[in-house]
């Protein structure tokens, strides 16, 4: 019998990506609107400094990104984080990284459907049930994820675009607000940034650690490196022009809220506050329009993050770590690991379905920080330790990415701790059971 392209032992994915559909991908995932969803808490925790928390928060991003980029120089494949910590620290480091980003991967889509029937049901108050909108949201990310790479890049290019207008269009009215209501003085401008009477370390600290959330995402660019046209170049591009777009976009939508609402304690809801200031600076017509925005963003953002899990799950199961005959599927026709779409399309609409937002969106910060400190110790054992090059600039980025996300790590609340931990209980024990029962080496039965 033949073997079909597409199966397990020959699977492979097509190389049509360029360096602005990277960067394209990134930013939907990301969202030109992101800092808009976590702005409320990041203000009241951060006590105001808003800005300053997401600036804090692109800097450690921004080392992490380069690693991301230098590591997918050494490893162009699609397992991400997972690969890059195999290659440099063997399979079980490599487990425990690719096992804690699958569930951030996997909760990504998950919250972001729960926040798109909420959001559509505001919209359309009683017209149809929770049950039916978390069944269509988790329906369309799944579909428009099985169609196949491209047709998904072009769907990020327009909804970025489009996102991008609705940016501006707010800019342009919070700005012309300010012209009729300017901060008082010199001081008013750069209490965004610094407020001697609020400042409190460890409240910015607390505040940059949600604030991080606004970057969640870039890292998904490396998953697509086998798809990309010229991975070696554009990856470490994509990843760090992404942050850095993000990061110039968030500080400006966050600085001109802080100004236009500079009372941080006071909000009608301060999970939505974001839209409130956009209500106070041009109407009705603007905070519709904000809200519309919001969650076209967080459909993006989630059928964007269903592409990188099936393809995380992809690399995890090429080499065997979960079960290859499922995971490590391509569909011969769309090019696409068209079994890890359905999985995960059916995991958040069964997860939506049965967690709430909060919760969900708690854990994100557990998988995805154990992955970036994992990926920039891998990047310091590459090229300071295997290459000895202990040039500054070769060993300095990646230890302090590692140690800023360590930092960030370890003062989650221990609830996520918690629930994170059980999660990897979870994949170490699969693994060693897998282990037991499949390897020539394991217990004989007597």
């Amino acid at each position: 019998m033949s073997t079909l392209a597409g199966t397990p032992q020959q699977g492979s994915l097509k190389r049509t990506l360029t360096l602005w559909d990277l960067i394209f991908y990134g930013m939907i995932v990301i969202q030109p609107t992101a800092p808009m969803g976590v702005y409320g808490v990041v203000s009241q925790e951060a006590r105001g400094h808003v800005v300053t928390a997401i600036l804090l928060a692109m800097v450690a991003m921004l080392l992490t990104a380069i690693s991301y980029g230098r590591m997918a120089r050494v490893y162009p494949s699609a397992g991400s984080a997972y690969t890059y910590v195999t290659g440099e620290f063997g399979a079980t480091a490599g487990f425990v990284t690719g096992w804690g980003i699958v569930l951030d991967y996997l909760l990504n889509p998950l919250i972001c459907v729960i926040w798109c029937s909420k959001a559509a049901g505001n919209l359309i108050p009683g017209v149809l049930p929770y049950p039916v909108l978390v069944t269509f949201f988790a329906g369309l990310f799944t579909m428009l994820n099985l169609r196949g790479v491209e047709a998904s890049a072009r769907t990020n290019r327009r909804v970025t675009l489009t996102l991008t207008a609705v940016v501006v269009v707010m800019m342009v009215a919070m700005l012309y607000y300010l012209t009729g209501h300017p901060p008082a003085g010199l001081a008013g401008y750069l209490k965004p940034f610094y407020d001697a009477d609020n400042f409190s370390w460890r409240h910015v600290s607390t505040g940059t650690s949600i604030a991080v959330l606004s970057y969640i995402g870039f890292d998904s660019i490396s998953t697509l490196s086998e798809e990309a046209l010229h991975p070696r170049r554009d990856i470490l591009r994509a990843t760090v022009l992404t942050c850095i777009l993000a990061g110039v976009i968030s500080a400006a939508e966050v600085y001109i809220a802080q100004l236009i609402w500079p009372d941080f304690q006071h909000y009608p809801d301060v999970d939505t506050a974001y839209t409130f200031v956009a209500g106070r600076a041009g109407g009705a017509w603007l905070f519709q329009l904000v809200n519309a925005a919001l969650l076209v963003a967080t459909v993006g953002s989630g059928f964007g993050s269903q592409l990188g899990v099936a393809r995380l799950l992809f690399g995890m199961g090429r080499d065997r770590a979960i079960p290859e005959r499922v995971f490590g599927h391509v569909n011969a026709k769309t090019g696409v690991p068209s079994y890890n779409v359905l999985i995960s399309g059916v995991l958040a609409w069964a997860g939506a379905l049965t967690i709430t937002y909060g919760f969900g969106a708690e854990l994100l910060n557990f998988g995805a920080f154990l992955a970036f400190a994992g990926v920039n110790a891998a990047a310091f054992r590459h090229y300071a330790m295997r290459q000895r090059n202990w040039a500054l600039g070769e060993w300095l980025p990646p230890a302090l990415g590692a140690l800023i996300c360590l930092y960030i790590w370890f003062n989650l609340h221990w609830q996520a701790l918690a629930a994170g931990a059980i999660w990897l209980a979870i994949g170490m024990s699969y693994r060693i059971l897998s282990k037991w029962k499949f390897s020539s080496d394991g217990p004989k039965s007597e």
